[in-house]
């Protein structure tokens, strides 16, 4: 029997931001910024646990706003808890999570990878979840972390 994480796909996203590797870094490394701009489109964010450091735990909610959709872990609401596993200053932080749910289809730890990259101009940022949960449809997952880069964008770029 092949390993479960073995079929589970790898969704990527990345986008061109107009600030400093340091602006970004500080964004993702910190709890109350993450709720400024992680939440994506018709979504709200609350920490409830953040340790940004490897080993670090952290525990958020993401709340539908303003539509009737049932939440991976409640009504209209995904609990999510995780564990930073490393910390490159100015270049990349990687966590894991999982889903506070009772469907098997949520089921799992995601590895999330996030890239700093300087261009001219800014930095590219390039986000990768590996073994996404198969209750996570790719075209929804995709929206959301390219709605999330947005966030960021306009969240670093003020």
């Amino acid at each position: 029997m092949a390993d479960l994480s073995e079929q589970r796909r790898t969704d990527s996203a990345a986008r061109e931001i107009a600030a400093s590797p340091k602006a970004i870094y500080r964004a993702l490394c910190d709890g109350e910024m993450w709720v400024k701009w992680l939440p994506p489109k018709r979504m709200s964010g609350h920490i409830y646990e953040f340790e940004a450091r490897p080993g670090g735990t952290f525990r958020m909610a993401l709340t539908y706003t303003n539509v009737q959709i049932q939440g991976k872990t409640s009504e209209g609401t995904d609990v999510v808890k995780g564990r930073f596993l490393e910390f490159v200053t100015d270049q990349r932080i990687v966590y894991l999570v999982t889903f506070e749910s009772d469907d098997p289809a949520y089921a799992g730890e995601m590895k999330i990878s996030w890239t700093l990259s300087p261009v001219p101009g800014g930095t590219m940022v390039s986000v990768i979840c590996e073994n996404v949960p198969d209750g996570i449809r790719q075209e929804d997952h995709d929206a959301g972390l390219q709605s999330s880069l947005e966030n960021l964008a306009t969240f670093v770029e003020q």
